[in-house]
């Protein structure tokens, strides 16, 4: 299983590198079925492999001009921070067992793994309906902050850099080019998961060998999504990409309940 784990671990960057988004939502599925890591613990190590992932794809984006530094850093720190304050404070005192009462036994693993199903099945309906352009409710600033804390508050939780919401608000809120909020997009990936990780540092065990060799691949991964960004109809990636989100979706959250 940990060889497919690791051709797995691809797909991670390939995503990232053409459409901005989408792999980290693949990162845990991936380390707790096929490396048989705890859910809570797989979300810390999604962070870092992610956010590293994202950092190469951002400077690769960054050689190409299409990173807007401004609107990137105006959502990115209250994110940032938000998600830090989550991963070094708020996990760590979620308790093992989150619910009992007789023989039923809800563990904190499976509470991770079924709002993580919940999370990529609506990335999925996002990517798949097509979304109708409205007027922003919030003036730009404000909306880039507050869409920036929720972004802080889903990577803090799931260990997922949020870039299903990222690009649109990047594109309807600061007005975006989609290439330049692709690349805007993994910059602020890169600094909320890499800092989310930093909150994690002390509590959890980490393997660096595991660690450092899925991101490897994850990185090389990035190179190649970059390529075939330009080769493929982005209409056509987002499409399969968003029936393999929804089908994974699915699959995790019968697993989880059902079996």
């Amino acid at each position: 299983m940990e060889i497919a784990g690791y051709f797995a671990s691809l797909f991670i960057g390939i995503s990232l590198g053409m459409i901005g988004g989408g792999g980290s939502v693949l990162t845990v599925p991936i380390l707790v079925y096929f490396f048989h890591i705890e859910p809570v613990l797989a979300t810390a190590y999604s962070l870092f492999i992610v956010g590293s992932t994202s950092a190469v794809g951002a400077v690769q984006k960054w050689m190409k001009h299409e990173i807007n530094f401004k609107v990137a850093f105006t959502f990115g720190l209250p994110s940032l921070l938000t998600v830090y304050l989550i991963r070094k404070f708020l996990i760590p005192s979620i308790p093992e067992v989150i619910f009992q009462y007789g023989d039923i036994v809800i563990y904190r693993g499976i509470v991770t793994l079924i709002l993580f199903a919940i999370l990529m099945i609506a990335a999925a309906i996002g990517i798949l309906k097509p979304q109708e352009i409205r007027r922003p409710v919030l003036p730009q600033t404000q909306g880039l902050i507050l869409l920036g804390i929720l972004v802080g508050v889903v990577s803090g939780l799931l260990g997922a850099g949020g870039g299903f919401i990222i690009i649109p608000a990047l594109i309807f809120y600061a007005s975006l080019d989609i290439k330049i909020a692709v690349g805007s997009s993994l910059l602020i990936i890169a600094l909320n998961s890499l800092v989310g990780f930093a909150g994690d540092l002390f509590h959890h065990p980490i393997n660096w060998v595991t660690l450092l060799s899925i991101t490897s691949l994850s990185i090389s991964g990035t190179f190649l999504g970059n390529w075939l960004s330009g080769r493929l109809p982005g209409s056509r990636i987002k499409k399969i990409f968003g029936w393999f989100l929804l089908l994974t979706g699915v699959f995790i959250l019968a697993k989880e309940i059902i079996f």
